[in-house]
């Protein structure tokens, strides 16, 4: 089942003094499954903030149609979302609790001072739930913005740059967070500019450039190329014993050779056993999540 069905999304603004159309988002179509962690990927300007916004109905489309939950855009859908924007912006007169309080109170379903503290708690926040929204790091309000985001147990997480503002501990932590929503059967989109972070969670990607959808697929289909080589560690033999295996780098009493096939690794490793020496580690190496990322917009 499909979550959310984006098709040839368009979306223009006017600039502030010509008043020329700028185009954000071109033509965009992709789709969330029911149960999986969606990727958004593009730089600066792509369309990426400009294309959830467009999901959330914060902006109206110029063009193309959104379907949320297997129905056109409407406020009984977004009462299931929860939004996480890249620049959140709260009451700075507000404590942690009382904001989470001040958005308990905007759904119909009842959440009560217990479930509030408890997100507070999850999201390392306990400490100062007390203390007024003004005074909070920008990692502090990156977490406060995700307690507010699951605070009405949504189905559908929409997360913009979530990982921004957070030190690695708190990276960590939120992909924990967004481990634990899927294990719970939530369905989540977010865009980071953070690829190994994304490589690490997104089931599906979809790379934006310029207004428009460049590549999408199964994260692993997508990584799943052609070995780029072959790394073998090595113990017990010097340099020359090897040298007709390429090139030999040391490292201490451990020597690397870089191999181009599995048929190089298979001699290589048989001959390492017959002159008595011994295989420490064999790695193949595939294309990265960034590097596919930049080979795509380098195409374009």
């Amino acid at each position: 089942m499909n979550i959310l069905e984006v098709n040839h999304l368009k979306k223009y603004y006017r600039s502030p003094f010509l008043r020329r159309k700028v185009r954000a988002v071109e033509d965009i179509s992709f789709t969330v499954k029911q149960g999986e962690i969606f990727g958004l990927l593009g730089p600066n300007g792509a369309g990426k903030t400009t294309t959830l916004k467009s999901i959330v109905g914060l902006l109206k489309p110029d063009g193309g149609e959104i379907r949320l939950f297997g129905m056109p855009l409407d406020i009984p859908q977004r009462e299931r979302i929860g939004f996480l924007p890249e620049n959140p912006y709260f009451y700075r007169h507000l404590t942690g609790y009382e904001l989470l309080n001040f958005y308990a109170h905007l759904f119909k379903k009842h959440i009560t001072a217990k479930k509030i503290k408890e997100i507070l708690k999850m999201v390392g926040l306990e400490h100062a739930m007390h203390r007024k929204v003004g005074s909070y790091s920008k990692g502090m309000l990156q977490r406060v913005g995700f307690a507010q985001a699951i605070l009405n147990d949504p189905d559908f997480i929409i997360l913009d740059e979530p990982m921004s503002g957070l030190d690695p501990i708190g990276r960590k932590e939120m992909k924990d967070w967004i481990f634990k929503l899927k294990s719970e059967g939530k369905t989540i989109l977010f865009s980071s500019h953070i690829l190994p972070d994304v490589e690490m969670i997104c089931d599906r990607v979809a790379i934006i450039y310029r207004g428009r959808v460049v590549s999408t697929g199964v994260l692993s289909e997508i990584l799943q190329e052609k070995v780029r080589f072959i790394e073998v560690t090595i113990e017990g033999l010097d340099e020359k014993t090897l040298e007709n295996f390429g090139k030999v780098i040391r490292s201490g009493d451990k020597l690397m050779l870089r191999l181009s096939s599995e048929e190089e690794k298979d001699r290589l490793v048989s001959f390492v056993v017959e002159k008595g020496g011994r295989i420490i580690s064999v790695a193949p190496y595939r294309k990265t999540l960034e590097e596919h990322f930049m080979e795509t917009l380098e195409a374009q």
